[in-house]
């Protein structure tokens, strides 16, 4: 297994932790949403806490996030590709895919949300993928 795989599913996890939630507690706090973060709500089928889920997931998403990148050769512009990645790719999954199987239904409003939480997610990937070496700066990458 190639060593960027772990960093890249820890580096999602963490993303998670350190950016998605608070923007969630963010828009939380301006009563913009209804849900607070870091739930402690148990999601089947295992029972782990809301926050651990989405970590998780946050992790998986991380090492597909650098593996597009790295497979089409993204080099420059990463803090605002992985914003845009983050906002726009996990947010259309959730929508059409994660919130219609849990039977929410097909909600596009909630997209401006999703974008916000999940663009905060991609910044915190850009953040821990430069700390952990996945992504070698140059002069052009900022």
């Amino acid at each position: 297994m190639p060593r960027w795989i772990p960093l890249a599913f820890i580096a999602g996890f963490f993303a998670v932790l350190c950016f998605h939630q608070p923007m969630a507690g963010l828009l939380h706090a301006y009563a913009i949403v209804p849900f607070a973060p870091y739930g402690m709500t148990a999601v089947p089928p295992l029972g782990i806490p809301q926050w651990l889920s989405a970590s998780f997931w946050g992790g998986v998403w991380g090492i597909v996030m650098l593996w597009v990148f790295t497979r089409f050769h993204v080099t420059t512009g990463l803090w605002w590709k992985s914003v845009l990645f983050g906002g726009i790719a996990l947010t259309l999954v959730a929508l059409f895919i994660v919130f219609p199987l849990k039977g929410r239904g097909l909600n596009l409003a909630g997209f401006p949300i999703g974008f916000l939480v999940n663009g905060a997610w991609g910044m915190g990937i850009w953040v821990f993928a430069r700390c952990f070496g996945l992504w070698r700066v140059s002069p052009r990458s900022t």
